[in-house]
């Protein structure tokens, strides 16, 4: 078998590598042993969010009586919101299979390993091609805690196919993925304790976006410790026990069972990327602007590359391959300027562009400005007031370098900045922009407010 572009995974990167070179005229196979449709869609972002939907509309029954509703006591069922789930990611992955089975494409259901640079083994058969895009995601990381494996454990994979909610559950780790699910089972009836080693959750982005989260859940009953160091995991009476160090002293927490969430990592177990001559750094595929690999025939997106593990950016980055795939004389680069993030806790976390921690780290000159939702007259309303908006701008031309938002739908407001920075806009452009009152779109021109009257200052 002979073609242009071999894509090795049919996920979200994959599946738009694979249209972006076969609209460039390429003869494209997509090698994937299957289950087909990519993680987004089978234990990633959609079923996900799906079930958080659940958990978020109990938080606001519980909340009755704070709106002059007859206060109401609601029951979660698991079995019945994974039934939910099921039914819809069923719906997705249908649409992605037939995505996958276009007869534009040749879509091969077998594990692929390298040969050479230019062959990859598929079951009992080789494939040729002159190029090759690896998109083939990431698998749950094991972590060497002492005696966990032993203990035993539950991964985000597994949260997803429960019937039946523990009572209490202790969740390693405060990424996106651990923290949306600690605050599902908190809100579902579950006693929650998370573990975090860093000094506060979501510890890749800045502390202030991090602090309202961690105080509306421990609001809502959950033990959050942060700055910890795991111990050790153990089985005592049939219960899981994880012992740790909190604040110089060893503590012990006592739940029904363990969630590990600390991370994932890419899945390029089985490739023999060796054999292909290909770079790896610390288990990611080494790539370049052009999300090349070191040999120029291979490139590599999405989580296996670990640039950005979000689907938005692996779709960027598979576009982006494709199109150098066929077209090695005028290649595309992949500009992250516009990196953007969603945390689906409530309040919801999202950002776009540069941190105030990346400035720092990289000298980079900025001014800020932040307003709270609790002095937001849209905000009081809803009786959504935990959180803030943040705007980083350029201390000379007022160019928005950055935006950040924790509040009351954040994943929906940041796109305006997003689209704001898309076409450089500056703070003055930002303050300028006709707002309907009241909304909450509004606060995001108070920031912009500030940081224009510091700007005609100078």
């Amino acid at each position: 078998m002979e073609f242009d572009v071999a894509i090795l995974g049919g996920g979200s990167a994959g599946y738009a590598a694979a249209s972006s070179a076969q609209s460039h005229g390429a003869r494209v196979a997509i090698v994937d042993p299957g289950p087909l449709g990519g993680l987004c869609i089978l234990r990633g972002c959609m079923p996900t969010k799906t079930i958080l939907r659940s958990s978020d509309i109990i938080s606001l029954m519980r909340r009755a009586k704070e709106f002059g509703l007859l206060p109401v006591e609601p029951v979660a069922d698991l079995a019945a919101i994974n039934d939910r789930k099921n039914q819809l990611i069923e719906e997705f992955t249908d649409y992605r299979v037939e995505q996958l089975k276009d007869p534009r494409f040749t879509l091969i259901q077998e594990k692929a390993e390298f040969t050479s640079p230019n062959e990859v083994q598929v079951g009992t058969s080789k494939l040729k091609a002159k190029s090759f895009i690896i998109a083939t995601g990431s698998v749950i990381a094991d972590y060497p805690i002492l005696g966990l494996k032993e203990t035993g454990f539950v991964t985000s994979d597994d949260a997803l196919t429960m019937r039946e909610a523990p009572e209490s559950i202790i969740v390693l780790g405060a990424g996106a993925v651990a923290v949306e699910l600690a605050q599902f089972f908190l809100r579902i009836g579950t006693k929650v304790t998370l573990l975090q080693r860093s000094g506060h959750i979501l510890s890749q982005g800045d502390e202030d976006l991090a602090r309202p989260v961690e105080d509306r859940l421990r609001e809502e009953g959950m033990d959050l410790f942060t700055g910890t160091k795991i111990i050790k995991a153990t089985k005592e009476n049939g219960r899981s026990v994880i012992y740790f160090e909190y604040e110089g002293k060893e503590k012990r927490v006592v739940a029904e069972t363990i969630l590990q969430a600390l991370g994932r990592r890419p899945n390029i177990d089985g490739l023999n990327l060796p054999a292909a001559g290909v770079e790896t750094n610390k288990g990611r595929v080494t790539v370049d602007s052009e999300m090349r690999t070191n040999q120029k025939n291979i490139f590599a997106v999405g989580d296996v590359n670990g640039i950005h593990e979000v689907v938005h950016i692996a779709i960027q980055q598979g576009e982006t391959a494709g199109f150098n795939a066929c077209n090695p004389e005028a290649s595309k680069e992949v500009d992250d300027r516009l990196k953007a993030s969603v945390v689906f806790t409530d309040p919801a976390v999202a950002s776009v562009g540069l941190s105030e921690k990346e400035c720092k780290a990289a000298n980079i000159d900025y001014w800020v400005a932040s307003h709270p939702f609790s002095d937001h007259g849209k905000s009081m309303c809803l009786g959504e007031t935990h959180g803030h908006v943040k705007i980083l701008c350029d201390p000379v031309s007022g160019e928005v370098l950055g935006g950040h938002i924790v509040g009351p739908e954040a994943g929906e407001l940041i796109h305006e900045i997003i689209t704001l920075m898309h076409f450089r806009g500056t703070v003055n452009d930002l303050m300028n922009i006709p707002h309907y009152h009241p909304t909450l779109a509004e606060i995001l021109t108070y920031p912009a407010e500030e940081l224009a009257e510091q700007l005609s200052s100078k």
